[in-house]
């Protein structure tokens, strides 16, 4: 229910704000695939990470958005057993873009929920399930976009040493310059 009522609360911001972005289109959506290294390095053998991300600039240098973000990580825990943990995050984002030129450095940063799901596999063939749980967390992001190309590198910040690193590559809808 109380991410049905941020998500609410977004979207009623995001169609009621009166754009002042001049040069740059108001809505954009954008897509990226990554690599993702869990933040606790002991055993790391990383993982893969999938993002949707739409904004709304409110003006040239500000973009708000809310990130759809899924990642898959997996650990050497000890001897041959592995764990892979699969990541669900929504969070709320804001960038600020700092040149307005063909390649636009930006920082930012954004504040959600995380849902997380572990497997254990054991040598043995034994399997345990970690039920799910939802946390809260955030992280911080910098990147630069070019054309409608865009590179970040994020830092997902999530209690109970659940954090992990991610490097993504991908592109954006809209939000060009008008």
């Amino acid at each position: 229910m109380k991410k049905l009522l941020l998500f609410s609360a977004f979207l009623a911001f995001a169609l009621t704000a009166k754009s002042q972005s001049e040069a740059y289109k108001s809505f954009k959506v954008d897509i990226s695939l990554g690599y993702a290294i869990p933040a606790e390095s002991n055993g790391t053998k990383g993982g893969v990470s999938f993002t949707i991300q739409p904004h709304y600039r409110v003006s040239d240098d500000l973009a708000l958005g809310l990130r759809l973000e899924g990642a898959a990580l997996s650990y050497n825990t000890s001897g041959n057993d592995t764990k892979v943990s699969v990541l669900a995050s929504y969070a709320a984002t804001g960038e600020f873009y700092l040149a307005d030129g063909g390649i636009r450095p930006f920082i930012g940063a954004g504040a959600g929920f995380f849902t997380r799901a572990s497997i254990d596999v054991g040598s043995g063939s034994s399997t345990v399930t970690v039920p799910s749980a939802t946390k809260f967390g955030f992280f911080p992001t910098v990147g630069i976009e070019t054309g409608h190309l865009r590179l970040n590198a994020d830092y997902d910040i999530l209690p109970d040493k659940g954090g992990y690193f991610a490097f993504k590559i991908g592109f954006f809808l809209g939000g060009g310059k008008k």
